[in-house]
């Protein structure tokens, strides 16, 4: 897929002297402000293409501005040529709006420009399309650009996906990364502004363990706006959460001196500056969320000790996992409860939100144990409670749990395996499995986003709901759940009698461990 440097939609320009003229015939004030905005938006348009095109020529010096119109040229026939046109519409007119606050945001930026900042464009480089982002994923292995001599790219990095399943924008990375977080909107601006503003939140990039870095991504565009490094003595163990207002995020540490879990308190609005640390009363604390009451901290220690900068796990005869209630404003212990089986590492979370926990396991013991893989708790329970597994065959899992993805308004819950090459559906009503379905190499597990591509593939009027799961081969499949009053509606359908209807769509990269959606 064929992407670009910079948003490139240029709207019908519109003279000052046609707005007098207009003005004179009695256009109103808003129409009037709605040339006003066109003006603005084609000349920082105008901007962007100017300055993408002359780094453009460094990197090709047969490069026109006739590419340009071209291009856009090409995309105005394609629209008129076609009958599933509202959708193309809607991404141009998204692409304006966001070509609208490119040019505010460099308008306001110029005295920023005095200041010292870091040139991020140094270590990453994005490249995108002008349509809204659903999931935001890892890449373990990005394609290369075959018109560049360089032979020291990075192959990590990040990308935004719509909600066709294509790839919005591609960020390259230093490093291999683990979890994406995207920040929360607080429900009453949701309201008060315009639904895009959901598209310029920040997405936390989290480097994969034991790494001393994070990154703090705009939403819309993958462009990298701050990169954090770890305080002395500690590193990142990959998971991060925000506050459910979205100001503070979450971080799990490790202390390489004492080997303690930490988690680390960093403020979004002064640039993610460190402003606090609790102890994770535990150790090898990996993924953290917050509770729908929006004051605790539910952590999974996995309990293995890692040293500075090292995977090595160093206790395994001997961990101690668990699973952690914390008050998130001064850290006390709230509520602490241990699996039954020691090398019972708790890993990977998910919040229904009835305040049920969903807690993928990954078992450290030997491969002939069988123990329960997908668990859940309540605060105030005793104890863990597995969901179901058929003939208690947990080994089809092979030990490891990847990602757990919960949609709380149908109960259903979506478990991956990369190892055992398979994602599976659980019923929350009934805690037993739905079905699995085989997916090699598959990790990276979110809510499905039903789009009107995809939906005019089924039946709309069933309205199926479903998962998203990404993998290492590159795909990223559709798994839609039928109930069984659905599946009876229409048995000539291909796979319709199959209460889990797989659809995937293949790019050329590698997707890495998680996949969040927006």
């Amino acid at each position: 897929m064929s992407t670009i440097e910079a948003n490139t939609a240029v709207p019908d320009i519109q003279t000052y002297d046609q707005m007098d003229r207009l003005n004179d015939a009695g256009i109103s004030s808003t129409s009037h402000e709605l040339l006003t905005t066109s003006v603005l938006t084609a000349v920082g348009t105008a901007a962007l293409v100017g300055i993408h095109h002359r780094y453009r020529k460094q990197q090709h010096p047969d490069a026109s501005l006739q590419d340009y119109v071209d291009g856009i040229r090409t995309q105005f026939q394609a629209l008129r040529g076609t009958s599933n046109s509202i959708p193309k519409l809607s991404r141009l007119r998204y692409a304006c709006e966001q070509a609208a606050v490119t040019w505010k945001q460099a308008y306001h930026a110029i005295d920023d420009d005095k200041r010292d900042a870091p040139d991020f464009g140094a270590v990453h480089t994005t490249t995108m399309l002008a349509q809204p982002v659903s999931w935001v994923s890892g890449v373990a292995s990005m394609p290369k650009d075959q018109t560049s001599s360089s032979q020291n790219e990075h192959d990590f990095g990040v990308v935004g996906i719509d909600a066709d399943r294509q790839i919005v924008w591609q960020t390259t990375m230093p490093e291999r990364v683990h979890d994406i977080v995207v920040q929360p909107v607080d429900v009453l601006e949701n309201k008060a502004q315009h639904s895009n503003v959901d598209q310029r939140r920040d997405v936390v990039v989290m480097g994969r363990r034991p790494s001393e870095k994070f990154w703090v991504l705009n939403t819309s565009n993958g462009q990298v706006m701050h990169a954090i490094t770890a305080d002395l003595n500690r590193h990142f163990y990959g998971h991060a959460c925000y506050s459910l207002d979205g100001s503070l995020l979450y971080v799990t540490e490790n202390d390489t001196v004492s080997l303690a879990g930490k988690i680390g308190i960093y403020d979004a609005n002064d640039a993610y500056e460190k402003v606090a640390e609790f102890d994770s009363y535990g150790i090898g604390p990996h993924e953290l969320i917050m509770h729908p009451d929006s004051e605790t901290l539910v952590i999974a220690n996995g309990g293995i000790k890692t040293e500075q900068a090292s995977r090595e796990e160093l206790n395994l005869d001997t961990m101690r996992p668990s699973l952690v209630y914390l008050n998130r404003h001064d850290g006390t212990l709230l509520e602490q409860v241990t699996p039954e089986h020691n090398q019972m590492s708790v890993r990977h979370l998910a919040m229904h939100d009835d305040g049920t926990v969903m807690i993928g396991i990954q078992f450290q013991g030997e491969k002939h144990i069988n123990v329960p893989l997908v668990l859940t708790h309540k605060r105030g329970d005793a104890s863990f409670t597995p969901l179901t597994m058929p003939n208690n065959q947990w080994q089809r899992f092979h030990q490891y749990i990847a990602s757990v993805a919960v949609d709380s308004e149908r109960n259903l819950l979506c478990v991956t395996t990369p190892i055992g090459g398979c994602a599976a559906i659980y019923d929350l009503h009934t805690r037993k499995l739905i079905d699995d379905v085989s997916l090699p190499d598959c990790a990276g597990a979110s809510v499905l986003v039903n789009s009107s591509a995809s939906m005019s593939k089924v039946d709309k009027h069933a309205e199926p709901t479903g998962f998203i799961v990404s993998d290492g081969q590159g795909q990223l499949t559709a798994l839609r759940v039928y109930a069984l009053s659905e599946v009876k509606l229409d048995t000539d359908d291909v796979g319709r009698h199959e209460r889990i209807v797989k659809d995937s769509q293949l790019h050329m990269m590698s997707f890495d461990n998680h996949l969040q959606a927006l």
